[in-house]
């Protein structure tokens, strides 16, 4: 970094805090708080007054309005309610995610025109005229009968009692308040009342309606069907004895059938039931047999255990031991031939063959059983095909009795259905658990909810600062004026060389006698950043403005000051030839010859200086004011007389006349090293400050930069009045 771009950015962080850290290639924000403070600042009475007229307008709105009251009562619901008997409630149950609903379908009811008209009805509000007010001052027009006037009446006094209703509906309980207002605390309480009694008696009315309706619908439809089940009855019956259908007796219904079934079973289709099952019952127990004779056919008689099991061959086979223990002993005793061991040997083989045929006749039985069922089985054989054939003719003509008998069981169901929910309704029709109840009454409201002098006024605040800011945001949009060095860098794209801050005109002369007054110190800080901003030996520095009054030639006369101090000889030009106050400021009156008179040659310069001024610093003042300045500004002389005097004087100051509407500034700036461009804050355009620097360039000056002059702190926004009041404590110290 060069040592003036050091000593530059040194300067911009005392003078201007922020700035040099500001970094070029980024966007600056468009809302700060500098932007917010300097609107707030600029437009405070803007802002104040639109603040105060709309205090003032809530106040005077706020004293003017009636006092209006307001009564609440309170309701609960139960969407379900209670059942004491099966019936009783017609309405569907409300599921949970549905109670939300339900509770603002509730009050739309409570808000709706039948439930004003039946308040109305109820406290017979049409007939009192202290209610409908203006409406009815004029009495009945003529073009209406008594009876439309009547109506008319009803349909306003529950128009007005409808704009005074309202309910408040919470979301975590199932209680709702109802409220109304009105300018007489009295009927606001009378009407609150009557709304949560009507509001409940309609609960009452719609049930007990619906339960009447359900009754009335449910006995027309028992007596038609009634009649069509009769009619479907006969049918059935009718086609049954043309074509001998008959069914079987009530309640028996046949094997294989079930109670439900569509059609009772007739006769045939029984009997065939009965036989297919008669059948199968045969057809088993001849497999059974079968098997059992198949099993025992090729086994000797004496093997089988129905033989060793019965009673009669044990009790043969004991006696035989016996008899054959008995014809042992006897042959031991007596030998072969001894008469009773002949008779012992005749009784074995007795046992012997009674066992023999006793055996075969088990085994015979076991033939004979099979035998039997295979025979019975046929024979039932014979008559399932016979019953068979029966009931298949029968089926053909039992197809249309089947649909006539499922008709009289449908409306036989349908019937008894019908019977039942009767009998349940009308058990229900006198008792009722109401969903809606009462749950606070209404009372007399003490005091009024409008109008809220706080309320109010809180709220005439909130729009009268909405509007206040609007107006000002709307105000600074259409407003081009320069506030900030912000603003100069940024809309004017020229470098800021500083600023000045404001002086009251009566504190001018003080502050400028003053080395240590801010404002002093600000134009000490001018003079480097002139220094850096425009470099080399004999300098000449223009200095310039927009438009009269900005602190030109003031800055002007301080900055060849400040440079005289500094021991460099310097040369002050008052070339301003339209309004030169030059000389005034060094407290001298304005004389006749100066630089006009120097450029034509009639006196030179020594004659033409101001008497008694500081040490290295001479000022030429205007002298005569030419008739033709632009001729003179534009001719040789001009040019021979800054190349003359360059050479004597260190740095020459001019100052010349503002740009806009004259041709001198931009016919000197052509010969100047450098422009100092003058801008007034918060008085100075954007458009007129853009144009005269267009004007300047174009005519080839080299704008050095740009002097803020007379600025407030507080109209930019920012707070820089810390820099001058160090400056003013360090004086306070030094006394």
């Amino acid at each position: 970094m060069t040592e003036a771009a050091s000593s530059r950015a040194s300067w911009t962080d005392q003078y201007m805090p922020g700035a040099a850290d500001a970094d070029p290639g980024q966007p600056t924000s468009v809302i700060n708080l500098s932007m917010i403070r300097g609107l707030l600042f600029r437009q405070r009475m803007l802002l104040i007054g639109v603040v105060a007229t709309a205090l003032v307008l809530g106040l005077v709105l706020t004293l003017l309005t009636k006092p209006v009251y307001q009564s609440t009562a309170t309701v609960r619901i139960d969407p379900n309610g209670a059942n004491i008997v099966e019936g009783q409630d017609l309405a569907p149950t409300v599921a949970t995610s549905e109670i939300n609903r339900y509770m603002q379908t509730q009050g739309t009811v409570i808000t709706s025109q039948r439930m004003a008209l039946q308040v109305v009805d109820s406290l017979k509000l049409d007939q009192n005229d202290d209610v409908l007010g203006k409406a009815v001052a004029d009495g009945k027009p003529a073009d209406l009968t008594d009876k439309q006037w009547q109506a008319k009446r009803r349909d306003m006094a529950a128009a007005i009692v409808r704009s005074g209703v309202s309910v408040d509906i919470p979301q975590d309980n199932r209680v709702i308040s109802i409220n109304f207002r009105s300018g007489d605390p009295v009927m606001a309480r009378l009407v609150t009342d009557s709304y949560a009694d009507n509001f409940v008696q309609a609960d009452v009315r719609r049930a007990l309606d619906a339960n009447a309706y359900a009754q009335k619908f449910l006995q027309e439809q028992i007596v038609q069907i009634s009649a069509k089940l009769q009619e479907a009855e006969r049918a059935a019956n009718s086609y049954a004895k043309a074509n001998r259908i008959v069914s079987s007796p009530v309640g028996a219904p046949a094997e294989g059938e079930t109670a439900s079934s569509s059609a009772s079973p007739t006769l045939m289709v029984s009997n065939l039931a009965s036989v297919s099952g008669s059948y199968t019952q045969a057809r088993a127990q001849r497999i059974a047999a079968e098997q059992r004779w198949a099993a025992v056919a090729g086994i000797p008689a004496g093997q089988l255990p129905e033989v060793q099991q019965s009673p009669a061959i044990q009790d043969l086979y004991s006696e035989r031991g016996k008899v054959v223990t008995m014809l042992s002993e006897l042959r031991q005793r007596y030998g072969d031939t001894y008469p009773q061991v002949i008779e012992a040997k005749a009784r074995v083989a007795s046992l012997d063959n009674q066992i023999s045929r006793l055996s075969a006749d088990i085994k015979n039985g076991i033939r004979d059983i099979y035998n039997i069922a295979k025979r019975q089985e046929q024979a039932l054989s014979g008559e399932l095909n016979k019953v068979s054939d029966q009931t298949l003719d029968e089926q053909d003509r039992r197809v249309q009795f089947n649909l006539l008998d499922r008709q009289a069981s449908a409306l036989r169901t349908q019937l008894a259905s019908l019977l039942d929910r009767y009998n349940q309704i009308s058990a229900a029709a006198n008792v009722r658990s109401g969903s809606i109840t009462k749950l606070d009454a209404a009372t007399l409201p003490g005091s009024p909810v409008t109008p809220n002098l706080v309320k109010n006024m809180i709220v005439a605040l909130i729009l009268g600062v909405g509007l206040a800011v609007v107006l000002a945001v709307l105000s600074e949009s259409f407003d081009d004026r320069l506030r900030s060095s912000e603003d100069v860098e940024r809309k004017l794209g020229t470098p800021l060389l500083g600023f000045t801050p404001y002086v009251a005109d009566d504190e001018v002369s003080e502050q400028a006698n003053d080395p240590f007054s801010s404002l002093m110190e600000a134009y000490s800080s001018l003079r480097t950043s002139v220094d850096f901003a425009i470099t080399g030996s004999n300098r000449i520095i223009q200095v310039t403005s927009s438009q009269p009054s900005e602190g030109k030639s003031l800055t002007t006369s301080v900055l060849a000051k400040k440079y005289a101090q500094l021991g460099r000889k310097t040369l002050l030009i008052d070339a301003d030839l339209r309004k030169p106050t030059i000389a005034n400021l060094f407290g001298a009156k304005r004389t006749s010859v100066g630089f006009a008179e120097v450029l034509l040659g009639d006196v030179s310069l020594a004659d033409a200086l101001l008497k008694d001024t500081p040490e290295n610093l001479d000022v030429l003042p205007i002298g005569s004011i030419p008739s033709n300045p632009v001729e003179l500004l534009s001719s040789q002389l001009l040019v021979d007389f800054l190349a003359k005097y360059r050479k004597e004087y260190a740095v020459i100051v001019i100052d010349s006349s503002p740009v806009m509407g004259l041709a001198d500034a931009p016919l000197i700036s052509r010969h100047a090293d450098g422009v100092v461009f003058i801008v007034e804050a918060n008085r100075s355009q954007f458009g007129q400050t853009k144009s005269a620097l267009r004007r300047l360039r174009n005519a080839g000056a080299s704008v050095a930069g740009v002097v803020l002059t007379k600025y407030r702190s507080a109209e930019a926004g920012l707070s820089y009045d810390y820099m001058y009041n160090y400056y003013a404590y360090g004086n306070k110290s030094g006394k």
